[in-house]
């Protein structure tokens, strides 16, 4: 029987029902680069669906009948393309199959920050009353920029659009966009969002794409949410920018290295909204991204069966 890799210790029931034909492989909880090479070594698996780790060119010589890998989600950086191109392996994602998680956490940690939630929680708790002092962010009637426009960035467009903000946008290759979404050039949506989100796959070329020179092209008192991928921001330039108050606050759901390091300088640092990388994750997301994630495979392997029958 052909092996099926998980990088992970589970996949949703629904998932599993659709393998049945197959010997499902779990690489555990926490699985290091190394376990997936030795696993795909012993196993030599026809499919892996990846989840927690990396996947590369090491763990693909070591698996012979590798077809497809499948991620398990909608960002597939983690995956060496170009070693799987030149192997005639195909990666696929599960795009669309998390959006609705995402895009609410990006709304929670927007509103977070807008009406410090975190803080007046903390303060309230401890007995202090702010009301004479505190004023909170009213986003209605304010600009947010997109940077993104695939499912997830059009779902929490439309969130936006309902709190009656303008939104603008920023992606080359969105097409048919709503109305309410107005395309622009990043110089603008830096120029004139008054909060910033985050949606956008990390790629070579976006790196470090919110840093010193283009939060300082922002409005002074920006708010900035990332629930994409922690290395599309210079987290150093962030924590000055925040401790300058030319970032009124972050909510950020992905960092440069997870899970973050102890004593990481946005811990304990006022202005920060965390949340360990979880927008994703709820019971209904993770049922859809491993279902997505098993019928993609699938389709995969049966596309390679009819091209090379036995």
């Amino acid at each position: 029987m052909s092996a099926i890799l998980v990088t992970a210790a589970d996949l949703a029931p629904q998932a599993l029902a659709l393998l049945t034909g197959y010997d499902i492989v779990y690489a555990g909880k926490t699985p290091s680069e190394a376990d997936i090479v030795a696993l795909c070594r012993q196993h030599d698996p026809v499919a892996i669906i990846v989840r927690y780790s990396k996947v590369g060119a090491a763990a693909m010589d070591a698996a012979p009948s590798l077809k497809v890998i499948s991620k398990h989600g909608s960002g597939t950086d983690t995956i060496d393309k170009a070693a799987a191109q030149a192997r005639g392996i195909e990666v696929v994602a599960a795009v669309g199959a998390n959006a609705a998680a995402v895009a609410e956490q990006a709304l929670a940690l927007l509103l977070a920050c807008a009406k410090s939630v975190v803080t007046l929680d903390a303060r309230m708790h401890a007995g202090i009353w702010d009301k004479a002092t505190h004023k909170s962010l009213e986003l209605g009637g304010r600009t947010i920029g997109l940077v993104g426009l695939g499912a997830i960035g059009l779902r929490f467009a439309k969130m936006v659009d309902a709190l009656g903000m303008r939104v603008i946008g920023f992606d080359p290759f969105a097409k048919n966009l709503p109305d309410y979404v107005h395309s622009v050039d990043l110089p603008t949506l830096w120029r004139e969002a008054d909060a910033v989100s985050l949606h956008c796959p990390l790629t070579d070329d976006n790196r470090q794409l919110l840093n010193a020179t283009t939060l300082a092209q922002c409005k002074p008192g920006v708010l900035i949410v990332n629930t994409a991928r922690g290395g599309l921001v210079d987290e150093t330039a962030l924590l000055a920018a925040v401790r300058s108050g030319q970032v009124r606050a972050a909510g950020l759901d992905s960092f440069a290295i997870e899970p973050i390091v102890a004593h990481h300088p946005f811990q304990h640092q006022p202005g920060f909204v965390l949340s360990p990388h979880i927008g994703g994750v709820t019971g209904d997301a993770y049922v859809n991204m491993g279902v997505a994630a098993a019928q993609n495979a699938l389709a995969v392997i049966a596309h390679h069966s009819e091209q090379s029958p036995a």
